[in-house]
């Protein structure tokens, strides 16, 4: 079965592995000390246009929310995030677990906007009983979100404009960063990203390491004792050029953004043939995550031969589904899908399948 549910199926980009195996005796010192990990940091922040920025090296994305939010909040403070955000849905409490808690705000796409985070602020403040609920801290947003979604550099701007207004950190999870930075329309790039946080980070596991984080730190307030908090929530990798050296790799020659450009590109061939067959769509993702809406009948075909997300069941035996793309995907794995798309979708609407018309919106 051909799995078109997530992004981190597959192993790791060739020329990782390549890489790990030849440095394989190579002896270094540990802890993201080595001489792979400042390399990887020097390429980072060149890529980013700041050379002031800290770059320390996690080994997933969870670990690197968790840590990074609990660096920033104070005991009695909270996160803002929309109401689909990673950490507020898909995480197990791992934010509350470290003693904050996730306060989360609607939204029909998976964005927030500035004034949803300056209304909760100032909500908070009128509060004459506010010190019975937790502080707003942080902003909290994910680029792309977790419905495909991008933000502007505009969006991006505002936001971290109304942060600095109120006295917030604004954090961008990137674990899937590339495929925002591949997507059409997209306007916000590393240098920009960069200039409109207080911190972020650019994802590997979801694009072609086989694990890692590079978390980028812009507030000098957080630079200075952030590797303290790495060590005590278990995230100081001994080994930590393993981390230093897929991340050198990625960004030597521009390999991060080449392999991010064919998950989009496959995932968009996806998206234009379920338009094509009749399908609406849940969001109208950019990037490698795609939202189909289908019913009964074509979810059931199309899951005896693909893995995909059951995603959200909608009125009217609509099925919300997501398919996903990574760097790995291979031309020939989408183009197959696609004919199966084709050919469920209209095998539905010919004389043989008008007795299943009722299952369709």
């Amino acid at each position: 079965m051909k799995r078109f549910e997530c992004d981190y199926t597959e192993g790791a980009h060739p020329k990782i592995l390549d890489a790990l195996v030849r440095t394989n005796s190579v002896q270094t010192p540990g802890y993201g000390t080595d001489k792979y990990c400042e390399s990887a940091r020097k390429m980072i922040r060149a890529a980013c246009g700041n050379e002031d920025m800290d770059v320390q090296f996690l080994s997933g994305g969870t670990q690197a929310n968790a840590t990074l939010i609990a660096a920033a909040l104070r005991p009695h403070q909270a996160a803002l995030a929309a109401a689909t955000a990673h950490i507020a849905e898909h995480e197990t409490g791992a934010i509350e677990a470290t003693g904050h808690k996730v306060l989360t705000l609607p939204t029909p796409d998976g964005k927030i906007t500035a004034q949803q985070v300056k209304q909760a602020v100032e909500s908070h403040w009128a509060d004459p009983t506010r010190e019975h609920t937790p502080q707003p801290g942080l902003v909290y947003v994910s680029q792309p979100t977790e419905t495909g979604m991008i933000y502007s550099k505009h969006e991006l701007q505002e936001l971290y404009k109304v942060c600095k207004q109120n006295g917030l950190y604004f954090f961008i999870d990137g674990a899937r960063l590339g495929y925002a930075l591949a997507a059409p329309g997209n306007d916000a790039f590393l240098a920009d990203i960069s200039k409109t946080c207080d911190m972020f980070y650019i994802g590997g596991t979801k694009v072609g390491a086989m694990f890692g984080e590079a978390v980028c730190i812009i507030d000098e307030t957080l630079k200075r004792d952030f590797r303290y908090h790495i060590k005590q929530r278990g995230g100081m990798l001994a080994k930590g050029r393993f981390l230093g050296l897929q991340f050198e790799t990625l960004f030597r020659d521009g390999l991060y953004l080449e392999i991010s450009k064919n998950a989009v590109t496959q995932a968009l061939k996806i998206k234009r043939a379920f338009q094509s067959a009749g399908c609406d769509l849940r969001y109208n993702s950019p990037t490698n995550q795609q939202f189909p809406i289908v019913n009964t009948l074509v979810y059931n075909e199309l899951t005896k031969k693909y893995s995909v997300n059951f995603q959200e069941q909608l009125e009217g035996d609509r099925i919300v589904i997501r398919v996903c793309t990574s760097w790995a995907t291979k031309p020939e794995d989408a183009d197959a899908l696609i004919e199966d798309v084709t050919r469920i979708c209209n095998l539905y609407k010919t004389e043989a399948g008008k007795a299943a018309q009722e299952y369709f919106s």
